[in-house]
């Protein structure tokens, strides 16, 4: 089934970010099952164990900074995947120590404004808590993701090779 995207024209989509809990794992698991979703995550689910720890993480990302990467859901509290900002997670490649804002979301939900409409929310909240700028790491090939950060505005700054079999990636810039 193809999904056609939303028209410029057309209200943003509600949308809800809440603080992830022990069941958002599971959640998280299922909904990302989903190798078109994970193709630019690797190409294959993750295990359950990963998506527990990546919960119980923003929980202390939002306990001590006020702000993770929420679980997002619809207008009837149904989960569409995660967007929100943390820490840049690497060390060794990448924009090390800065703020990144993400997206992820079930196919479902693809194609009706709802990563953007989370994102300028995430922005809201990030400018709130006094964060003054924002990375967003791409996949070179993930032409949704790219226009989603084009659509907050962000710039292309720097391109960076990732340690996934070489793959290009970029660092989408935006000042708060």
């Amino acid at each position: 089934m193809s999904i056609a995207p939303v028209p410029p024209t057309a209200p943003a989509p509600a949308v809800r970010l809440r603080v992830p809990t022990d069941e958002d794992a599971l959640i998280w698991h299922r909904v990302f099952d989903d190798p078109e979703v994970m193709e630019f995550h690797g190409g294959r689910s993750a295990e359950f164990s990963v998506y527990e720890e990546l919960t119980a993480r923003q929980r202390r990302h939002d306990a001590e900074l006020g702000f993770c990467l929420w679980t997002l859901t619809d207008e009837d509290d149904t989960v569409l995947g995660f967007t929100g900002a943390q820490p840049w997670p690497h060390t060794h490649f990448g924009p090390v120590g800065a703020i990144e804002i993400g997206w992820r979301l079930g196919r479902r939900a693809w194609g009706r404004g709802y990563a953007t409409a989370a994102a300028r929310t995430t922005l809201e909240r990030l400018r709130a808590a006094g964060v003054p700028d924002v990375v967003a790491m791409i996949d070179s090939r993930n032409a949704r993701s790219i226009a989603v950060a084009e659509r907050l505005g962000m710039r292309h700054a720097e391109t960076f090779t990732t340690p996934r079999a070489g793959q290009e990636g970029y660092c989408y810039r935006l000042a708060l």
